[in-house]
């Protein structure tokens, strides 16, 4: 779990630092701009950005239930994050799971695209689609609706 907030927590470090040596030479107003400029991208990058994650073995049994895909993800990656904005609300909907997290949903990754960790991996009626179009990804959550 701490693997997943590295990044954040080194920009919010940085911008932090660099605002402090910009408020001790009297520029308050740059300060404050440089400090959002390292913010957003922490908290884009965090887990906070992502529904809740779940293990592999769940989010399958949740699929084999629902019929919604099956996300798999980490964090830090920047198609993931294209995916999860595009999606918005509907990514609620879908089964996430962490692959920094669980052990076997990177190795459900790993099988699906020839040994590499490649994500985002969904996965649609059992079949892996390696960063696949967020609005082909829609068009199946609202299929197995």
């Amino acid at each position: 779990m701490m693997r997943a907030w590295i990044l954040p927590m080194l920009l919010v470090l940085c911008g932090s630092t660099v605002a402090a040596g910009l408020i001790s030479a009297g520029d308050g107003g740059v300060a404050t701009a440089v400090l959002l400029v390292f913010l957003v991208p922490a908290g884009v990058n965090s887990p906070l950005m992502f529904p809740r994650s779940i293990g592999a073995v769940e989010a399958q049994r949740r699929s084999a239930v629902d019929g919604r895909p099956v996300v798999y993800w980490r964090p830090g990656c920047a198609y993931c994050m294209r995916l999860r904005i595009r999606l918005g609300r509907s990514a609620r909907r879908l089964h996430w799971v962490d692959i920094w997290r669980d052990p076997a949903g990177a190795a459900a990754v790993r099988a699906a695209n020839d040994g590499d960790e490649t994500v985002p991996t969904v996965v649609v009626a059992g079949r892996p689609h390696t960063n696949p179009d967020p609005v082909w990804v829609r068009d199946q959550l609202s299929s197995s609706a």
